[in-house]
């Protein structure tokens, strides 16, 4: 992998040349979350092995360089593979637009299938889509598209590799694959609602074929003690590191917080550090999902709605109080701030995920059932100023830490263990 990968960045230094042959880009969602940067390193991989003089397969993280450092479970595999970032190529390091200008972009999508808005002129590019979300994009010849319900994108890039190419798999390259799987699967737990009979098949195919891989159980702690480490964050970065954005009749973002809401809303200034951040990003509206675990590794889901307009605050509130499909079964708390609603969540499966649809359907409703006036599209999620991140997160467990300099992997362990006690 370490070979591929510093090919693919000389790949990209020429990718424009006159005599190039230009670049097949695997692009996953702009969450970036495990499941997308293992997807789009092994399938980029994959297609380097399986299909030479093409255009040189390149994987793309759909991120900024600089926002890796939010994605403490992505750095935490990274290390545990030896696998330096270093290599690893992001969205600000290269012009998609201008390759395609050029003639020279043909793009597959992992994780994800359709584009976003600001990405609409890339569509033409588009050659194949790997995807495990509910599907979105109309069907063309030209187009291979292969999306199912499974609980891992990775678990779709396995087969693909088992079934076409089994040879190229390494001890490397199933470690990466049998990650993704396992945290996005939360462990293989039927309870988590996640895993299907395919996500266990293949990881039982990886574990057979690689019996060194790190033990199932440990291995999910260990990713997802890295997911939910905030150490250093300050309030801006802890609602940055999983963030959604949607747009319609408001704008407003739903992050995912890896800590008590009763911890959250002690923290000092916070009002003001929500309105700053709304200010920067131009919400009217922020949903605050929290996760936190108990001894016995059960999911704790909180929800606080935070908007400085009460009728906006208690509209969304109101509804996510009444919805039904599905059911989040609220129950109003206590909240120390005049303009921060709180809940607890008694619908433990209802992820950000299943958040979403609830959130543009209000949208649509507020508009009369119509289309909104500054809304491009009523089912298409307005990109704001910074990137969304992981989309699998309140019902996934996910990887351990790494990203955060001057904390190691021991003070983690040491934090999260004080965290789960204190539950």
């Amino acid at each position: 992998m370490e070979e591929f990968l510093m090919s693919c960045q000389q790949a990209v230094k020429t990718g424009l040349a006159q005599d190039s042959p230009g670049l097949h880009v695997v692009l996953g969602n702009e969450a970036c979350d495990l499941d997308s940067m293992v997807s789009a390193l092994v399938y980029a991989y994959f297609l380097f092995k399986t299909a030479p003089g093409d255009a040189f397969a390149v994987p793309l993280l759909n991120i900024r360089q600089s926002e890796l450092l939010l994605r403490s479970d992505n750095l935490f595999l990274l290390r545990q593979i030896g696998l330096s970032p270093d290599l690893l190529i992001f969205r600000d390091q290269l012009d998609l637009l201008a390759l395609h200008r050029a003639g020279r972009l043909r793009l597959t999508l992992v994780d994800h299938n359709v584009l976003p808005s600001s990405d609409h002129d890339l569509e033409g590019a588009v050659v194949e889509v790997i995807d495990h979300h509910l599907l979105e994009r109309e069907t063309s010849p030209s187009c291979p598209v292969t999306v199912e319900m499974v609980g891992s994108c990775a678990t779709l890039v396995t087969e693909r590799i088992i079934q076409k190419a089994p040879d190229i798999l390494n001890q490397q390259l199933a470690q990466l694959l049998y990650a993704a799987v396992v945290l996005d699967c939360v462990n293989m737990s039927p309870a988590a609602g996640k895993v299907t009979c395919k996500d266990s098949q293949y990881a039982a195919a990886l574990e057979s074929r690689f019996p060194g891989l790190p033990p199932r159980g440990a291995l999910f702690n260990a990713l997802q003690n890295a997911k939910f480490d905030v150490s250093g964050l300050n309030t801006e970065q802890m609602l940055l590191k999983d963030m959604k954005a949607v747009s319609g009749s408001l704008n407003l973002a739903i992050s995912v917080l890896y800590i008590t809401l009763e911890d959250f809303l002690q923290r000092e200034g916070l009002e003001a550090e929500l309105s700053s951040f709304c200010q920067k990003l131009g919400f009217d509206l922020l949903l605050l999902m929290t996760i936190a675990f108990t001894e016995r590794k059960e999911p704790i889901r909180e929800l606080a709605v935070f908007s400085h307009s009460a009728p906006d605050r208690r509209q969304v509130s109101q509804y996510l109080e009444q919805a039904r499909s599905p059911a989040l079964n609220l129950s109003p708390i206590s909240s120390p701030h005049p303009s921060i609603s709180a809940y607890q969540q008694g619908n433990t499966l209802a992820s950000r995920k299943k958040l979403l649809p609830l959130v543009k359907d209000f949208l649509k409703d507020r508009c009369g059932g119509g289309r909104c006036s500054n809304a491009e599209d009523e089912d298409e999620e307005e990109e704001c100023k910074v990137p969304p991140t992981p989309m699998n997160s309140l019902v996934d467990g996910c990887p351990l830490d790494g990203g955060l300099p001057r904390i190691s992997a021991q003070d983690l362990e040491d934090k999260f263990s004080r965290m789960t006690s204190d539950l």
